[in-house]
C-alpha cells in the first residue's frame, strides 16, 4: 500500500496525463456520439442504415489515417501532439455543432473518431509504455480509469443538456471543454516534456532479440499476425453488444430502463480487471495473460442467448468488461515488452487501427445477419465459441512468446 502511495505521488502528473487523454476521448467514441442519433438522422433525414453506413465509412477512414499517421507519437513530443490533436478535436466538435450538409457530417465523424477513439487513446497507452517499465501495468491501469470515469459521469450530463439546450449547444460546449481546459491542463503538464525520474526508460527499452522493432519488423515477424483475431474480438464483440442493446431489449421482452444496471456492472468490471490485470502483467509477463484474456467475453457473450431474466444481461455484461479490463491493460504493457519503445508509437497505431477497424465492421455484419432472421442472441452463442476457440490457441502463442523472451 506504501509503494503504490508513493507510486501515485512520485507520478501523478504523468498518470493524470494519461487518465486525461483517456478520459476525454469519450467525446469521439460511439458511446456518446450514438446519444444524437436520434438527433441527427431527424436534421440530416438519414435512416438508420443510412447513418449506420456513414458512421462506418467514417470508422473506416479514421482507422486508415491512424495507421498512416499513428507514428506521429514517435516523432512528435508529446508537448507539442497533445494540444495539437485536442484544438483538431474541438474543431471537429464545433463542426458538429454548424453542419448542414451530409457530406460534411461525414466528415466530422470521421475526425470525432480519429481524434477520440483513435489517438487520444493511442497517444496515452503509447505514453504509459514508454514512460514506464517495471511499473508499466499500474501505469496502464491507471491511465486507462479515464474510460469508464467518463462513461460513469457524462452521459447523464449530455442528456440534460440536449434536453436543456438542444443538441447542436451541447457539441459546442464539448468544443469548449476542449480548447478552454483539456488542451492548456495538457500543455502545462507536458511543458518540461520529460519522463518521470526513477521510473522510465524512454527510447533505451528493447524488445525481443535485444532490439528495437519496426512497424515492418513485427508485421513479418510469426506474432503479429497470431496477434489479429484477438486484436479484433474484443472491439467487435464490445461495440456489437452495446450497438444492439435496443434489439436485444425487443427480442427478450427488457425495457432499456431495466438492462441500464448493465453499464455499472461493465464500469465495475472493467475497472477490477484492469488493476488486476495490470498488477498480474508487471508480476508474471503480460504475454502469460494471453490465454485467459476472452474467456470471460466468451462466456458473457454467450450468457445472453439464453438469458430469460434481465438479471442474466447485468452478468452477462459484467463478465465481458472483465475482458475489455483485461485487454486495456495487456496491450499497453506487452507491446513495449515485445517490439522494445523507439518505434512504440507506429506499431501501437496498427494495433489500435486494428482494433477501431473492428469496431467498424462488426455493427454492419450483425446488422446484416439480424435482417437475414438470425437474432443478436442466436448470434452470441457463435460468438462465444469464438472466444474459447482464440483462448485454446493462445495457450500456443504464451508458450512460444515465453520462449523467444526468455
Amino acid at each position: 500500500m506504501r509503494n503504490s502511495l508513493h507510486f501515485l505521488k512520485t507520478n501523478l502528473r504523468w498518470l493524470g496525463v494519461g487518465f486525461l487523454l483517456t478520459f476525454a476521448s469519450a467525446f469521439g467514441q460511439t458511446w456518446f456520439i450514438s446519444l444524437f442519433a436520434g438527433e441527427i438522422k431527424t436534421v440530416y433525414g438519414l435512416s438508420d442504415g443510412a447513418w449506420g453506413s456513414l458512421y462506418t465509412l467514417a470508422t473506416l477512414a479514421s482507422a486508415a489515417l491512424l495507421f498512416w499517421r499513428g507514428s506521429l507519437a514517435d516523432t512528435v513530443p508529446l508537448s507539442r501532439l497533445a494540444p495539437v490533436m485536442t484544438l483538431l478535436f474541438a474543431g471537429a466538435a464545433l463542426m458538429m455543432a454548424t453542419g448542414q450538409s451530409v457530406w460534411l457530417l461525414g466528415v466530422t465523424v470521421f475526425l470525432l473518431r480519429f481524434c477520440g477513439q483513435g489517438m487520444f487513446t493511442h497517444m496515452a497507452m503509447t505514453a504509459m509504455g514508454r514512460w514506464f517499465d517495471a511499473t508499466r501495468g499500474r501505469a496502464v491501469a491507471i491511465a486507462n480509469l479515464g474510460h469508464p470515469a467518463s462513461e460513469i459521469t457524462i452521459p447523464l450530463l449530455v442528456v440534460l443538456l440536449i434536453a436543456g439546450i438542444g443538441w447542436r449547444p451541447t457539441w459546442v460546449g464539448v468544443a469548449l471543454v476542449l480548447m478552454l481546459a483539456i488542451a492548456p491542463i495538457l500543455w502545462g503538464a507536458l511543458r518540461n516534456d520529460r519522463t518521470p525520474q526513477g521510473m522510465a526508460h524512454s527510447d533505451s527499452m528493447t524488445g525481443l532479440q535485444n532490439r528495437h522493432w519496426t512497424r515492418a519488423d513485427a508485421l513479418r515477424h510469426w506474432l503479429f499476425p497470431a496477434l489479429l483475431p484477438v486484436l479484433l474480438t474484443p472491439g467487435f464483440i464490445g461495440t456489437v453488444v452495446f450497438f444492439h442493446q435496443v434489439h436485444i431489449a425487443d427480442v427478450k421482452g427488457w425495457s432499456l430502463a431495466q438492462m441500464a444496471p448493465g453499464y455499472s456492472a461493465f464500469a465495475t468490471a472493467t475497472v477490477a480487471s484492469s488493476f488486476l490485470a495490470g498488477w498480474a502483467a508487471d508480476r508474471f509477463g503480460a504475454h502469460r495473460l494471453l490465454p485467459v484474456l476472452l474467456v470471460p467475453m466468451g462466456l458473457g457473450v454467450a450468457l445472453i442467448g439464453p438469458a430469460e431474466n434481465v438479471v442474466l444481461w447485468y452478468v452477462a455484461l459484467g463478465v465481458i468488461g472483465m475482458t475489455q479490463g483485461t485487454a486495456s491493460a495487456l496491450w499497453g504493457v506487452l507491446f513495449p515488452a515485445v517490439y522494445g519503445t523507439r518505434h512504440l508509437g507506429a506499431i501501437r497505431s496498427l494495433g489500435t487501427t486494428i482494433m477501431v477497424f473492428s469496431t467498424a465492421i462488426g455493427p454492419g455484419i450483425t446488422g446484416v445477419l439480424i435482417d437475414a432472421g438470425v437474432d443478436f442472441p442466436a448470434q452470441t452463442l457463435a460468438m462465444g465459441l469464438w472466444c474459447l476457440t482464440l483462448a485454446a490457441g493462445c495457450i500456443w502463442v504464451a508458450r512460444r512468446l515465453d520462449r523467444e523472451l526468455a
